[in-house]
């Protein structure tokens, strides 16, 4: 019987290296989106006239929406064809990235680049997966997910570079155009992948999903409201800690029941899986706390440029590409849980490092060595952990086992962001008025109003800046709110620092479990190293 022409060649035209090359790059569109923000805050912060917690707000919110859609997004790719999900998420992402060429204001960055990019990206992510998958075979599939993973720690460590780079030399809009430039090069590209059918149960966990988003959400979104300073803050939390407690209960339900669920609450069966994610989630939160933080502090403490402050923080993403790297080929020479443990242990040091050097640094040399230090640690964990949690899974159901981390990894992103921001600028607020009302310096009648301005305005200047604006006060008065000015920014930046070392602690907390199971063995699932 010969194979229809139509079918061998799409055969032929699947599994090439320029089709590899092309699901690299999306990868790499995906991971480098967020770099470049981090590093460019202060530029869209001046230009757009917004404030740093909107920017922040908007970079935790584009995570959120990934991490809260990302599982039923992958089934919506089952039930309309992986290829077209796949289409439809990069052009998703696509309008969000140029959103960010042309926006004038916070409110599009949000609803284009936050929302509709974080919509396409859990579209587009794990369609990507079920793609590799079905287009390329054995050896060829292992490359090209090794491809895809190497794509995204590239991404990682340049992504400050390349961003900071471009924003002090041209414009942070340029950085966004670069990406909608390869996103428009993967879609023309797209026509050869060959789209791969779902055989299995197109049932559709309605409640499951809507339970995982008003979840994910809520606690999300309640701290980014709380940032803000709006109300039903605790409303919020509760709202969201309850939808998540309702999906646990729904979920194992549904399956006693023998009724389709959003993801199988039997992958939580195996301590290996169980425990492989939530340190995936501890992993996240710490980098989204360092992630958001670090940048502003240099930015708007240092009054560092774009490129000064990606070049200050190139050793903590380089270190992190190289040690996934070297750890990754060593595989099988150290318990995969000693190596998780040797992570935690290397992040929370440097974080501890860190947080009583702040006040004392004045400049990024000084800051090599705990950097360093973070990277080795989280490019230890990143070597790691998808594999360790994947690999009790059987091959058939490692796609919603891989959804579940990818989706976690989102989650854990996104909290650390809004939390340590948001943590970050609650200490702003309370330092200033607390420092302000208790000067000795400062008028009484003066010190409120000076105390508001602070919080306003200091927000989105350097140092320099600041020293500028005062240049009429009486130098007493000028060197009280400076020196209040920068108490408080870096008492803000301790205290922010604590969220990522508390995920760090829990990370050591529990490797110490993962030293008493035995190590995974094997198996196809290693290669999944998407997400």
């Amino acid at each position: 019987m010969r194979e229809d022409p139509v079918m061998a060649a799409e055969k032929e035209q699947a599994g090439t290296p320029m089709l590899g090359i092309l699901l690299a790059a999306a990868m790499f569109v995906f991971v480098i989106d967020t770099s470049f923000m981090n590093v460019s805050i202060s530029a869209v912060v001046h230009d757009l006239d917004t404030t740093v917690s909107g920017v922040q707000a908007a970079v935790a919110i584009e995570a959120l929406v990934s991490a809260a859609f990302i599982l039923i997004s992958s089934k919506i790719g089952d039930l309309v064809g992986r290829k077209r999900a796949f289409v439809v998420g990069m052009v998703f992402y696509a309008v969000g990235a140029l959103a960010m060429v042309f926006a004038q204001g916070l409110a599009a960055i949000i609803v284009f680049w936050a929302v509709l990019g974080g919509l396409g990206a859990s579209l587009y992510l794990p369609a990507m997966q079920s793609l590799i998958h079905g287009n390329f075979e054995g050896k060829a599939r292992a490359r090209v997910f090794a491809l895809v993973g190497a794509s995204a720690a590239i991404a990682a460590a340049i992504g400050p570079l390349i961003g900071g780079f471009v924003t002090t030399v041209i414009s942070w809009r340029v950085g966004f155009l670069l990406e909608a430039l390869i996103i428009a090069a993967v879609l023309v590209g797209s026509r050869r992948i060959r789209d791969v059918p779902y055989t299995g149960d197109r049932s559709v966990d309605v409640v499951g999903a809507f339970l995982s988003v008003v979840g994910m959400g809520g606690l999300v979104v309640g701290v980014l409201v709380w940032q803000q300073g709006g109300e039903s803050v605790a409303a919020l939390i509760a709202i969201g800690a309850a939808a998540l407690a309702g999906l646990v209960y729904w979920l194992v339900r549904r399956k006693r029941e023998g009724k389709p669920t959003l993801l199988d609450p039997t992958l939580f069966a195996s301590k290996l899986f169980s425990v492989g994610v939530s340190q995936i989630f501890f992993q996240q939160v710490a980098l989204g706390g360092l992630l958001i933080v670090l940048p502003i502090y240099l930015q708007l403490v240092w009054g560092y440029n774009a490129l000064e402050a990606g070049l200050t923080l190139a050793p903590l993403s380089l270190t992190m590409f190289g040690v996934a790297l070297l750890a990754g080929k060593r595989t099988g020479r150290r318990r995969p849980s000693a190596i998780v443990a040797a992570g935690f242990v290397l992040l929370a040091a440097s974080i501890v490092i860190l947080i009583p050097l702040v006040p004392r640094a004045d400049s990024g040399w000084q800051l090599v060595i705990p950097l360093v230090l973070s990277g080795a640690g989280l490019g230890l964990l990143a070597s790691q952990l998808n594999n360790y949690a994947l690999s009790p899974i059987s091959e058939e159901r490692v796609g919603e086992a891989a959804g579940v981390t990818s989706a976690t990894g989102s989650f854990g992103l996104s909290f650390g962001l809004a939390f340590s921001g948001a943590i970050m600028l609650a200490t702003l607020s309370i330092a200033f008025t607390n420092m302000a009302e208790s000067s000795s310096v400062l008028p009484p009648a003066d010190q409120q109003h000076i105390a508001d301005v602070l919080e306003d305005d200091a927000q989105v200047m350097s140092d320099a800046q600041l020293e500028a604006l005062l240049a009429g006060q009486p130098e007493e008065i000028q060197d009280e709110i400076l020196g209040i000015n920068t108490d408080a920014r870096h008492l803000a930046l301790q205290v922010a620092l604590l969220v990522a070392l508390l995920a760090a602690i829990g990370g050591v907390v529990n490797a110490v479990r993962m030293l008493r199971l035995p190590d995974p063995a094997p198996t196809a699932a290693d290669a999944m190293v998407v997400g």
